[in-house]
């Protein structure tokens, strides 16, 4: 049976002196997660290979909350008020017009400088019938944070399997009209090792569209474009970096992959009781036969390859983190859309509540799990 530690460790301190749990989640399937309350990290995603093979570190962790505290690549973290990008840092909403500090190329990404990654959440074990380990994490952001409108009150919930997939349940609420978009912003490495990169890792997306970029990695005007023909055609199984040093013009505004998938089926309703999730991406370590499925409720799914990671910070085993040491699949809204009202709303209001749920499941384990 799975299990959360009834009284989480502690993890050292906030750079204002508050102190920082780390809690820990087991599975019979020989999956062992670690979330911090600082950023609501994932600090850790252990998870065995095929046939009872050692388990492996599959997301990129940092050692401690100080190097959290500085670094600008989001390790683990979940984002917001608003993931992604808004254009020049301001929207409109309801005719009143709102500014938030640009901290990328003069937009907005992830909520401003100071967003729920450099934020400490209050964390509860939460009882399951099932027996799965389950972990909330809550935040309060207030009126005017980072210039977004009205009280948020949110929370992550990280629930770990006997099959050993991991369940991110959000939920949000506030007391005026705004815009809300979470993310989580694991890098995923399969093989375990970041000296190996992932751009020899499999990727399937489950989409036949994607949002085309401007130079500062806003979407283009209009309609999303066909994924076919292009390098960003991962609706069957390919290598990451099979096309990835191609001269195409949208990898070279992005140095890479740091596009939006619209997902296909984006349409798909909640089912009864609890939210539906579709497939949204595989991926493959052909090395060390981990698999990685993605299923979300999300319209979106950012895929970023890692490309600016610099080798500045080690990781917990000291090993440097580089370009392409892992890969993000951030389920999410489309960026910008606060001024595209040709996207899918974003806007949250008082009488709603915000429900969104992303798994990770690692379905070479099924057998194990059984």
């Amino acid at each position: 049976m799975s299990f959360a530690v009834p009284f989480p460790a502690p993890f050292g301190a906030t750079p204002s002196g508050l102190p920082v749990e780390r809690w820990t989640l087991r599975s019979a399937s020989g999956v062992e997660a670690a979330v911090l309350t600082y950023g609501a990290v994932l600090h850790s995603l252990r998870v065995p290979g095929p046939e009872r093979r050692p388990p492996a570190e599959v997301v990129l962790s940092l050692p401690d909350v100080k190097h959290y505290a500085t670094h600008g690549a989001y390790l683990g973290a979940v984002v917001g008020r608003f993931a992604n990008r808004i254009a020049a840092g301001t929207f409109t909403l309801d005719g009143a017009r709102h500014h938030i500090p640009g901290n990328d190329r003069g937009n907005s990404l992830h909520g401003g400088a100071d967003g729920f990654d450099r934020r400490l959440w209050r964390a509860e074990r939460c009882e399951r019938p099932d027996g799965a380990a389950s972990v909330r994490l809550s935040l309060d952001s207030p009126h005017g944070d980072q210039g977004f409108p009205g009280s948020l009150q949110v929370s992550v919930t990280y629930t770990l399997a006997s099959d050993g997939s991991l369940t991110l349940d959000y939920h949000a609420v506030t007391d005026r009209p705004t815009p809300v978009n979470l993310t989580h912003h694991a890098y995923f490495n399969l093989s375990g090792n970041p000296d190996r990169g992932v751009l020899d890792h499999l990727l399937t997306v489950d989409a036949s569209a994607y949002l085309p970029i401007d130079e500062t990695g806003l979407p283009l005007p209009g309609t999303p474009a066909p994924v076919a023909g292009s390098p960003f055609d991962f609706t069957r199984a390919r290598r990451i970096g099979a096309r990835i040093a191609e001269p195409d013009e949208q990898l070279a505004r992005a140095g890479g992959y740091d596009h939006c998938w619209v997902l296909d089926d984006r349409d798909r309703p909640s089912g009864e009781g609890q939210l539906a999730v579709r497939r949204a991406a595989r991926l493959e370590d052909p090395g060390s036969g981990r698999v990685l499925e993605v299923h979300t409720s999300e319209p979106g799914l950012q895929v970023y390859a890692g490309q600016q990671l610099d080798g500045g910070f080690g990781d917990l085993l000291g090993r440097r983190l580089g370009a392409h040491s892992g890969l993000c699949l951030e389920t999410q809204h489309f960026p910008d859309s606060p001024n595209r009202p040709d996207y899918p709303s974003t806007v949250l209001r008082p009488d709603q509540a915000l429900r969104s749920r992303t798994v990770f499941g690692f379905p070479h384990l099924t057998a194990v799990a059984r």
